[in-house]
């Protein structure tokens, strides 16, 4: 029997708010998931508005091209946002990124994404490319393993659970599926946070680095500079502290004008972004939706026309 996997989108009103949409503008859904935000932002447009989206998931690119085939204002891209720099500078009226794991993806075994089903260990946002998980662990080292966990999972025994799966590779050969692993995990963690699996971390860590998702955000993020136009919002909503910081930093630092210290009397440029908020779940969304829980919007307006140096540069600063 086949499973039936759906997708609650958090935020889903709020981040559509934030857009500030123009029916006649041009807008980017970075992460398609299953729809969600986009057909609340296509609900919001005009026949003369557009919405561009990605996604990496061959699933979810599959829905978005249903959608495309049915509305001719949806332009799909099957890639990272990563790659948002390719899009014409000053071309977009609004961004929004929904980072993290969809539902389907996280409830699906065959995906490999979650402890709580066991499944061959992959966890590729695209299982069509890159490395799988498992392919990582056969393959890393003791070090590369525990700096892994300890900075992309914030788990202060990275170094005993990756000699512990170092000891398993040599005794019963490469970790192959998610199970095993979390049953590693489980006789390496010393001590457990209520109410949260021991391979929490672990699984969180592995997943971000197979994705490289730290470095496509900040790399989408950079490129969002280039590609919105003046007055266009920034939008992102995320899910673990990791993420939340980099965007944090990334508006706070924007927001400020920047003093050249070799010309200290010359008047600073203006800042890129301004009017940056922060917006959690409500009470409400939390108890319907657990995976709310952790959520963070953060939104910022793009200021100053973008400079084509900016955007040809990959969107260095």
């Amino acid at each position: 029997m086949q499973m039936t996997l759906t997708h609650r989108t958090v935020l889903l009103n709020e981040a559509v708010e934030a857009l500030q949409i123009q029916p006649d503008g041009h807008y980017i859904d970075g992460t398609f998931g299953r729809g969600g935000h986009s057909r609340a932002i296509l609900a919001r447009l005009s026949p003369t508005g557009r919405l561009t989206v990605f996604d990496r998931d061959p699933q979810a690119i599959a829905v978005a091209e249903a959608l495309a085939a049915a509305d001719p204002r949806v332009t799909v891209r099957h890639d990272s946002f990563a790659t948002l720099a390719a899009l014409p500078p000053a071309s977009a009226d609004g961004i929004l990124l929904d980072l993290g794991v969809s539902s389907p993806q996280l409830e699906d075994p065959a995906r490999g994404f979650s402890f709580r089903h066991d499944g061959p260990l992959d966890m590729r946002m695209d299982p069509t490319r890159g490395t799988s998980a498992a392919e990582w662990l056969a393959t890393a080292t003791v070090a590369e393993m525990t700096e892994v966990i300890r900075d992309y999972g914030e788990e202060r025994f990275a170094a005993s659970i990756a000699k512990a799966i170092d000891r398993r590779r040599q005794e019963r050969g490469p970790v192959r599926t998610t199970a095993e692993l979390a049953e590693i995990v489980a006789g390496a963690v010393k001590t457990r946070e209520p109410g949260k699996d021991p391979a929490t971390r672990t699984f969180q860590a592995i997943r971000i680095h197979v994705n490289a998702e730290l470095e496509a955000l900040q790399q989408a993020l950079n490129a969002a500079l280039g590609v919105l136009r003046p007055g266009g919002r920034l939008v992102v909503i995320s899910f673990h502290s990791l993420e939340d910081r980099i965007v944090k930093q990334f508006m706070t630092r924007h927001a400020r004008a920047v003093v050249d210290r070799r010309v200290p009397m010359a008047e600073p440029p203006p800042p890129l972004l301004a009017q940056v908020t922060r917006l959690m779940p409500s009470a409400v969304e939390v108890e319907a939706n657990p995976r709310a829980r952790s959520a963070v919007l953060r939104a910022a307006t793009r200021t100053a026309a973008p400079p084509r140096a900016l955007h040809r540069a990959g969107g260095r600063t």
